[in-house]
């Protein structure tokens, strides 16, 4: 096995080099990316390149000498947006060990495992109290300890709704997270639009499953339409904030929006 670093690993490295020095590796999830690159190399084979197009191969390129999917790798995370998770939770604190989370959007369970670790769902920390993940995904996902997989399921069809209550203990969770995202048409104001509409269905159903003082993270690209889901956190909670994490890409419009302290929830007490 070849012991020396190929160019890829070398320009991910001097990228997080940089960002040390500028001071932007401020949290542990970023540092574990940065120490991670020691302890294992990725090679970059020829053959995996071969009869692909330009557009392929430059994204195929990028995504090889990421830093974050070489640090998914050797921390055994299922992709690279575990670190998003990562560093907004370690800034924003909103998960905690005895928590119930609901993840919609979960495949291919990277989110999930963040969950599973932060709130002890698996139950690994005996002095901890033991929360509780229910992660949602019209595709398939593969089992993961101290996770329940509601798949393949339509996060917005009633009898997935329903059946997310029934798993949920008490029918509530006290933190709905969001990745989810349409297929891309590759237009981009039309793939905005749905993927807004997405995150109003999940606001339509919080007040039946979100607990109140609950937290809400969702993915967004910024768009004409931004307004119309700001405007209902805004109204729905009390804190709202847009997110923009390390790994998420700097040419891409993707943010995130985390709204804290739910005001409603039908059927609970004041």
């Amino acid at each position: 096995m070849n012991k020396h670093p190929r160019t890829g690993d070398l320009q991910s490295r001097d990228f997080l080099a940089q960002c040390l020095e500028a001071g932007n590796l401020k949290s542990r999830s970023l540092k574990l990316v940065w120490a991670s690159f020691p302890r294992q190399r990725f090679r970059t084979g020829g053959s995996c390149l071969k009869g692909r197009t330009g557009a392929e191969h430059l994204w195929l390129m990028r995504h090889l000498r990421d830093p974050f999917v070489k640090a998914a790798k050797v921390e055994s995370y299922r992709c690279r947006s575990a670190f998003k998770l990562l560093e907004v939770n370690e800034r924003h604190r909103i998960l905690r060990p005895g928590l119930r989370v609901l993840d919609c959007g979960a495949a291919p369970g990277a989110w999930s495992q963040v969950a599973v670790q932060s709130v002890n769902a698996a139950g690994t920390d005996p002095r901890a109290p033991v929360g509780f993940v229910l992660g949602v995904d019209l595709l398939h996902i593969l089992p993961l300890e101290g996770a329940t997989f509601l798949c393949p399921a339509d996060v917005t069809d009633p009898r997935t709704f329903q059946r997310i209550r029934e798993l949920l203990p008490a029918g509530r969770a006290d933190v709905i997270l969001s990745d989810m995202a349409p297929n891309a048409t590759g237009i981009r104001g039309l793939d905005h639009d749905r993927l807004i509409s997405l995150c109003l269905s999940l606001l339509d159903m919080a007040p039946e499953v979100l607990h109140r003082g609950g937290t809400f993270l969702c993915k967004t690209w910024a768009g004409s339409q931004s307004h119309r889901l700001q405007k209902r956190l805004t109204e729905e909670f009390q804190k709202t904030r847009t997110v923009k994490p390390e790994a998420s890409r700097k040419e891409s419009s993707e943010v995130y929006l985390l709204a804290t302290q739910y005001r409603r929830g039908k059927g609970e007490g004041l």
